[in-house]
């Protein structure tokens, strides 16, 4: 029997990240893919290389855009910077991300907020766009701090004091608490920073989420930093899984596959409940203690220390739901989490999340998703939307 040779792939990523590099690992194992990485550690364009198909982050970075171009090889590109290179694409879901911070905002009572971007970049542009977007949905609006288009913006070597300062009057003027999303966690920290030197209290004048969710040993910070994980490993995992269907002659998807963020990585930045009714927050902090277990609504009655329909009446007063559906919100945002994140099955994923069983875990997560469980895991192996 002839053995066949194992597909030979190219790393080469303009930005890296070990989670992205640790999705298309996975695939490669499953597949007995020969991997060439010596750009990823060397950054060195392999000029000359042979083989069967590129895995591509085109960032910064002419020179590498220009190989990958003219290697003439099945290409999956994780990047949207250069659109008018015609590469099929995996990218993040960056309005699925936003979306997720402002309910994150939101379930905590916020009511005023802003998005930090500091410079011009399509995937900042995203995340912010869909973030202003989820609040006029909800009834709120959003103001946009760009750096590089502000009066004190500068490339010299006072930037950062310039920024830093910038920032924090910016802060000072919004009304308060105020939610602040932060295009990734490099630029949270300069919110937080901005804070801390003007004297604004973090999270309870200011609430801070980040995204991406890679600063290291952040539970050590004296403030560690919420932020949204993106899900990079699944986005990896499916972009080798596209490059494969590509190497075997099938066609590009029409539009680049997005891959749905993973949830909102809680810490002290964003620990505020902005409620000013003890009632609401009692109930709340309860439901975010105990979504997990069998709870119900006559337990957040209890806790709050109030009529039901008080309580149901004073949550759509503050939070804009009612109790029973902060509830189902939270539990199907956690079984959304672990059926990226697991392979547990169904009767079990319902009890972690709550369920007394796995029907009525089916029937909560299909009518407020739209999809079976079963199937919402799926699409996030599924090439196409």
């Amino acid at each position: 029997m002839v053995r066949r040779r194992p597909k030979r792939v190219l790393i080469a990523l303009g930005w890296y990240d070990y989670r992205l590099h640790r999705g298309i690992e996975k695939y490669a194992l499953e597949h007995g893919w020969q991997l060439f990485a010596n750009f990823a550690r060397e950054r060195i364009i392999p000029w000359g290389w042979e083989g069967d198909g590129i895995l591509a982050w085109l960032g910064a970075g002419d020179d590498l855009a220009e190989f990958v171009k003219h290697a003439r090889k099945p290409t999956v590109d994780f990047s949207f910077r250069r659109p008018h290179l015609k590469f099929a694409r995996v990218l993040e879901d960056h309005a699925h991300a936003a979306q997720l911070v402002a309910e994150h905002f939101l379930s905590r009572g916020l009511r005023h907020f802003m998005f930090y971007s500091e410079t011009n970049n399509w995937s900042y542009e995203e995340r912010g766009e869909g973030f202003v977007k989820a609040l006029a949905n909800a009834g709120y609006t959003c103001k946009w701090l760009r750096w590089w288009q502000s009066p004190a913006f500068t490339t010299d070597r006072t930037q950062w004091r310039k920024r830093r300062a910038w920032l924090a009057e910016e802060i000072k003027r919004a009304p308060k608490p105020v939610g602040i999303f932060a295009a990734n966690d490099d630029q949270a920290l300069d919110v937080l920073d901005a804070c801390e030197a003007a004297g604004i209290a973090v999270p309870e004048e200011a609430a801070i989420v980040g995204a991406e969710n890679y600063l290291l040993a952040p539970d050590a910070m004296h403030t560690p930093i919420s932020s949204v994980d993106t899900n990079l490993e699944m986005m990896g995992y499916r972009g080798a899984e596209l490059l494969d269907a590509l190497m075997s002659g099938e066609p590009p998807p029409e539009k680049p596959i997005r891959i749905p963020a993973a949830g909102v990585i809680p810490r002290k930045s964003s620990d505020l409940l902005a409620v000013n009714h003890k009632g609401v927050a009692n109930a709340l902090r309860f439901i975010w203690a105990h979504a997990h277990e069998p709870i119900t609504v006559k337990d957040l009655v209890v806790v709050a220390g109030m009529s039901r329909r008080g309580l149901h009446k004073a949550f759509l007063e503050h939070i804009g739901r009612t109790p029973g559906d902060e509830l189902v919100r939270v539990r199907i945002e956690r079984a959304k989490r672990l059926l990226a994140d697991s392979e547990q099955k169904l009767d079990v994923l319902a009890n972690m999340c709550g369920y007394q069983n796995a029907n009525s875990f089916y029937m909560a997560f299909k009518k407020h998703v739209g999809m079976s469980p079963k199937q919402y895991r799926a699409s996030l192996l599924k090439a196409a939307e």
